[in-house]
């Protein structure tokens, strides 16, 4: 084969066109354009959403796998603590169903004793639910507002409570809105009744919880002691869990103790009450005194000799 025929041409591999230095300047210079008129028209704006609105479905597919490993773990997961929670229910459940039987044991008794003294029924107290709406503005009082009031026949003096115990009373009724002082309050005061030793006594609101007052220093008060409700200011129903005792510092120089108490109900934090009616509106009149009638002395020197 002659020399001459040979094809003398670099293959396609080995051909140079442009120069890399070139079209790395025109590359650099197109990236910076690019980057400009996007900050500046946003033009590359619906080229992104179009690219993604196609991309969305390979997107989507290739996450249905990751998605499957680790949902199929979160479903294990959830499913044992499913378990674990549906034993623990049903363990309440027995113990609740237990001390269920014994209440209405309890109820049997107390109503056949009360049928057998011949007592009247136990008041019932009626109730009505209310959302706090703010703290009072006063940074030297622990007062809350709720949306009840005179419209939704709230009156001064109504008990609130939440699910931990007494929170406080209404002492400000207006159309709509009631203000509630909080049993923290320095004005706010509560009988209340040792659980253990079933001794009275009054609570008072001081600065960052409660005091019980006029306690003699020698009296059975200790640390851990439960207050509750009395029952017979005609306020409060008996029975609502108030404080606990905190510490108590007997004073050689002083006849009382000083007790300090933590309430059971904390206003902090606190979204939904319950507004109770209290039991003076479903107590009888108290009748009035008797008038009295002076007694007429015999007069002196009246008789005949």
């Amino acid at each position: 084969m002659p020399l001459g025929t040979l094809d003398r041409t670099p293959p396609p591999f080995f051909r140079q066109g442009t120069s890399a230095l070139t079209k790395l300047v025109f590359f650099a210079a197109l990236a910076f354009f690019l980057m400009v008129a996007d900050a500046r028209l946003h033009i590359a704006g619906p080229v992104r959403e179009a690219i993604a609105f196609v991309l969305l479905p390979v997107q989507r597919a290739l996450a249905v796998p990751v998605e499957l490993v680790f949902g199929g773990a979160d479903y294990l997961r959830g499913l044992e603590a499913a378990r674990a929670a549906e034993r623990e229910a049903l363990q309440q459940l027995a113990g609740n169903a237990d001390k269920l039987a014994r209440a209405g044991a309890l109820a049997a008794e107390n109503n056949q004793l009360r049928a057998l003294l011949e007592l009247k029924p136990a008041l019932s107290v009626r109730s009505q639910a209310a959302e706090v709406l703010y703290e009072a503005a006063d940074p030297y009082s622990r007062k809350v507002v709720i949306d009840r009031g005179q419209a939704q026949g709230v009156a001064a003096g109504s008990p609130v409570v939440n699910q931990d115990g007494v929170l406080g009373q209404v002492t400000r009724v207006f159309a709509l809105t009631s203000e509630v002082t909080l049993l923290v309050d320095k004005d706010a005061a509560i009988p209340v009744l040792n659980v253990r030793t079933q001794q009275r006594g009054a609570a008072f609101g001081v600065s960052g919880g409660m005091e019980l007052r006029f306690t003699s220093a020698n009296d059975d008060v200790r640390v851990g002691d439960e207050l509750q409700t009395s029952g017979v200011d005609g306020v409060y129903p008996g029975g609502l869990p108030v404080a606990k005792v905190m510490s108590v510092e007997r004073r050689s120089e002083s006849g009382f103790a000083r007790i300090r108490l933590t309430p059971s109900a904390r206003g902090d934090g606190v979204r939904h009450v319950l507004v109770l009616e209290p039991l003076a509106a479903q107590l009888p009149p108290r009748p009035d005194p008797a008038p009295t009638t002076p007694e007429v002395a015999p007069r002196r020197g009246s008789g005949r000799k």
